[in-house]
Parts: C-alpha cells; sequence; structure tokens
C-alpha cells in the first residue's frame, strides 16, 4: 500500500491505496464520489473526466498514486452555495443530456475547455469533446450547452 495526500473537491484527503487502485475507483469505491462514472476503462469513452490540478483527466488511466498532493475537482465539487456551476446549467437549460451517463465527463472537458478558450466556436468545442462518447444525444444541445456555458462563465470573471 502507498500512501496518498490528496485534496478532492477543496477536502484533503489521506489514504493507503494499492499502487495499482485507479483514481476513478478510488473516488468512486473509496470516497463514495459516484458521479465520475467508468464506462470503457480504456480511455475512449470520457465519462470518468475529472480535474486534477485544474486540467481535465480521464480518471480511469490515471492511478491514484499519480495524484498524490494534487488538487481533485469531481463533478460533485462543481455546485457552490446550492447553485449549480455555470456549465452544469447551461447543459440543464439546453437539454445538453439524455440518459445522463457522459454528462459528468462532458461537464467537466467543457469547463477546461471554457477556462482555456473563452468563446469557443463550435469547431473548436466539436474537437474539444470527441474524447467523449454519447450514444444518446447526437451532440447537437451538448454542443449549445458548452458554448453557452463558456459565455456563462466568462461573464462571471
Amino acid at each position: 500500500m502507498t500512501a496518498i495526500a490528496i485534496t478532492v473537491n477543496g477536502t484533503p484527503v489521506k489514504a493507503d491505496v494499492a499502487p495499482w487502485r485507479l483514481l476513478a475507483d478510488f473516488l468512486r469505491h473509496d470516497l463514495r464520489l459516484t458521479g465520475t462514472h467508468v464506462g470503457c476503462n480504456t480511455s475512449q469513452c470520457g465519462a470518468c473526466v475529472v480535474h486534477v490540478g485544474g486540467v481535465s483527466v480521464k480518471s480511469c488511466t490515471m492511478l491514484a498514486v499519480q495524484a498524490d498532493g494534487a488538487d481533485v475537482i469531481t463533478v460533485e465539487g462543481l455546485a457552490a452555495n446550492g447553485h449549480l456551476h455555470p456549465m452544469q446549467a447551461a447543459f440543464r437549460e439546453h437539454h445538453g443530456l439524455q440518459c445522463g451517463f457522459c454528462t459528468p465527463g462532458m461537464v467537466m472537458n467543457a469547463i477546461d475547455l471554457a477556462a482555456r478558450v473563452p468563446d469557443p466556436s463550435e469547431a473548436q468545442v466539436r474537437d474539444w469533446l470527441a474524447g467523449g462518447f454519447c450514444r444518446c444525444t447526437g451532440y447537437h444541445n451538448v454542443v449549445k450547452a458548452v458554448m453557452a456555458g463558456a459565455r456563462a462563465m466568462a461573464g462571471a470573471t
């Protein structure tokens, strides 16, 4: 076992983990943060995206020990004071989801994009989200939601 100390959604966490424990499994099973979904275990679907040090990362292919000392944000850590994060609100307003399985990863990816590109074009959004897979929506409303969320995030800063 390896001792790790990370901050998850603003809360310091110390744990002993097996060196091969995936970050996604640590978050879901050890910390019970089940918003991080695991769909493929091969880094293809993007449902497991979290932020590590402010950057979107597919947590199904990152070891928990690699996050030692890092600040990790999951979808559960986005809302503040009972209010959705602007990107979450945009997904709800523009119906950027159907079954919701991919939504946490899409939202986390979209926040990273908006932080880098405050006014992304449709092409930039589609390119950025290519690492995520949704079987339900056809992406039209997801793209609208990301663009609206990016605008809202830019206006909030």
